[in-house]
């Protein structure tokens, strides 16, 4: 496979991954991602952002969460995100203890 059809690809399957998380997932909150995966949406967005910056384009935080959520973050927390339980705050303290 040469390197071009390789890059499509990946962004082909990057963009089948947030559609899966941002349409068909967004009931799917970020703290029992994070929980279960080590991940979230804001990781995948602060990893968008990293990729530009390390290309010479400078998003901010802001900006790149902007355009991995489709939205203002503050949008898509009231729209999907609900306040995280004393359960899942306790989970995240347990498996993030040691990072």
């Amino acid at each position: 496979m040469d390197d071009q059809t390789r890059i499509e690809l990946e962004a082909a399957a990057f963009r089948r991954l947030r559609k899966h998380l941002m349409e068909e997932r967004s009931d799917v909150q970020n703290i029992d991602m994070m929980n279960l995966t080590g991940f979230c949406r804001n990781c995948l967005s602060r990893w968008y952002q990293e990729a530009a910056n390390e290309r010479g384009i400078e998003i901010t935080k802001d900006e790149a969460r902007e355009i991995y959520y489709g939205m203002p973050y503050s949008e898509w927390k009231s729209r999907h995100q609900t306040e995280a339980t004393q359960e899942q705050r306790d989970a995240f303290e347990r498996v993030h203890k040691d990072v």
